[in-house]
Order: structure tokens, then C-alpha cells, then sequence
């Protein structure tokens, strides 16, 4: 018997998770079991069936659980996934739309309106592109297989515009097919690079580094939560956990540097974390509430504006107030 309390823990196969996964990190009181899933079935296990003690989870999908008379979940600041999602806007070719404002009138896909990739490409086109979120009808359904449907209930304004894919007709089919005039997504349909499809914004790592340097924002993706009668249970299983993610993440941070043998399949490996860090400063995937408030504030204004959040939160709001607080002696 080792005295720590069993815990599962559901998230996909970072870089910054990895000492987790295989034990070099281990956190105080916790015998971990470590499930890594991709993030789609993760989401979709926890929010319908609480499958797991913990798990990574859409940010999208955390704010709307809120809403519940009893939230199911409680989250600490620990962000496993952050990503420009410039990238992540697909057009045929044929249907001559080079710029973001002359998608308003048409039909763009999504796999669900709630996504929180979604949340985020349709707020910077509103507030940075002049595209409103409610001039385009919003077709929902699966990427590559029909019939996907959103994890949970959502109640929109009457000015959004959302209808299913036709049945048993997927997204990219629907875009290479000319029938949708682009699509929203965190995954590249496969239907990319047919010659037909393509991204909006073709230089999108310069867009998207622009982008950051006009906002400071390095949008987050997903956060991770804690069953919420569990942590009533036992509130110290939040520290412990942020404090085992943080420290996963600082050796990660030193794989990016070293020197004497990659770690990492990439040759410029090394030049290419030092420009990032010239550009996004020492630690961009930083953990906590501090460093990332105005981005989650960004979210969260995103997400009332486009009919998903009901009530409109502060970031402090979001997470279990211990983990709000630095420890120091």
C-alpha cells in the first residue's frame, strides 16, 4: 500500500504532460493513472458519462457546464493545449473568397457551434476581420463522418443561424462539393490539398504572428477539470495536481533547449524555441491565472457575444480559488 489515493486522469500525448504519463513526475498524495485519449473522445467521455477523476477538457465546454444548477466540474489553470487557429479557416478554391468579409451571406461548417477553436475563430474575425458572427448560417455536423452532434444542449439568440448537415453527408464532402462555402475547424479536413481546398489565410504563421503581436494573446484551448463531488471530497487534489502539471512543463521547457542531443524530431529545433520566445517572451505556455487573464477574459467575451455563455464571468471565476494563490517561504 502506498498511502496515495487512486486517481485517473484523462489527456491526450503532450510533450508537456509527458512526466506524467510515464511517471517522472508523480504528484504529492496521488497514484495516477494516466489515459491518453485524444481530446475528442476525452471531452466527450467526461461530459456525458464523468468517466474520469480528471481530464482535459474543451474551455468551451467547461464555461457552458457553469451554467448547470449544479456544475459538474471544478478547473484549475493548468492549459495542456493552446493554439492559433488562423490556420483552422478552409475555403474551395472555386469559390473565389480570398478575405474573411466575403464569407457574410454564406454557409460555413462546423463540427458544433460550442467548439472552443470555433469561439475563437469567429471572435478575431469579428473583432479583427470585420466579419460579424451572425452574418453567416453555420452548418453543423461531422468533419469526416456524418451525424456528429454537440456534446451538450445550447441555447442560441434568434440572429444565429445554425441547421445540420444533410444526413449522411460529412463537412468536407460538403466543401469540396461547393454546397458550403468554408469551414471552421481545430482538425484540417481531408479533403485538404485536393487542389481544391484550401486555407483563407495562406501565410497563416505570419498572420497569426502578427496577430500576437497586436493582441499578446496565444489563445487557449483547453483547460483541465476535476469532478466536482471529488474535489469536495478532497480539495488538496487541486494543488497537487496543478503543482505536478507545472512541473512537467518546466521539463519540457528544458527539452526545448538542450543541446548536446535533440529531443525533438526537428532539426532547428533550439532556433526555432528561441524565436518563439523573442516574439511570446520566456514562458508562453505558462500555467495560472495570472498570466493568462486577459486571454481567458477574451474567451469569455467571445463566448457571451456569440449567444454560447449565459452568464457573463470573470476569469477568477473559472477556477478553484486555491490555485489563484502563490505559495512562498
Amino acid at each position: 500500500m502506498t498511502g496515495r489515493r487512486p486517481f485517473s486522469l484523462a489527456c491526450w500525448d503532450y510533450d508537456r504532460t509527458r512526466a506524467l504519463a510515464d511517471g517522472t513526475v508523480v504528484p504529492e498524495g496521488i497514484d495516477l493513472t494516466y489515459l491518453p485519449m485524444a481530446p475528442e473522445e476525452t471531452f466527450f467521455r467526461m461530459m456525458r458519462h464523468r468517466e474520469f477523476d480528471a481530464a482535459e477538457m474543451s474551455l468551451s465546454s467547461y464555461v457552458l457546464s457553469l451554467e448547470a444548477d449544479e456544475p459538474p466540474f471544478v478547473a484549475i489553470p493548468v492549459f495542456p493545449s493552446r493554439m492559433f487557429r488562423h490556420s483552422g479557416i478552409y475555403v474551395n478554391a472555386r469559390s473565389g473568397i480570398r478575405h474573411p468579409g466575403e464569407l457574410a451571406g454564406g454557409r460555413v461548417g462546423v463540427a458544433e457551434y460550442q467548439l472552443t477553436a470555433n469561439v475563437w475563430i469567429r471572435g478575431i474575425l469579428a473583432e479583427h476581420h470585420g466579419l460579424p458572427v451572425e452574418s453567416v448560417t453555420y452548418v453543423t455536423g461531422g468533419l469526416e463522418q456524418p451525424g456528429r452532434i454537440e456534446k451538450m444542449a445550447i441555447d442560441l439568440p434568434g440572429d444565429i443561424r445554425v441547421e445540420r448537415a444533410p444526413e449522411g453527408r460529412s463537412l468536407s464532402a460538403l466543401l469540396d462539393a461547393g454546397e458550403i462555402d468554408a469551414i471552421y475547424s481545430p482538425r484540417a479536413p481531408s479533403v485538404l490539398g485536393n487542389g481544391r481546398i484550401v486555407r483563407l489565410f495562406a501565410d497563416w504563421p505570419a498572420v497569426e504572428r502578427e496577430y500576437f503581436r497586436q493582441t499578446a494573446i496565444f489563445p487557449i484551448m483547453h483547460v483541465v477539470v476535476i469532478r466536482r463531488e471529488l474535489y469536495e471530497r478532497s480539495a488538496w487534489v487541486a494543488q497537487s495536481l496543478l503543482k505536478a502539471f507545472d512541473a512537467a512543463l518546466a521539463k519540457t521547457r528544458e527539452n526545448l533547449h538542450e543541446v548536446t542531443a535533440l529531443k525533438y524530431a526537428l532539426p532547428w529545433l533550439v532556433a526555432h524555441a528561441e524565436e518563439t520566445e523573442e516574439l511570446m517572451g520566456p514562458d508562453p505556455w505558462a500555467y495560472g491565472l495570472r498570466p493568462n487573464r486577459e486571454t481567458l477574459a477574451t474567451f469569455l467575451r467571445y463566448s457571451a457575444e456569440q449567444g454560447l455563455a449565459q452568464t457573463r464571468r470573470d476569469p477568477e471565476e473559472l477556477f478553484v480559488a486555491a490555485t489563484l494563490e502563490s505559495f512562498s517561504v
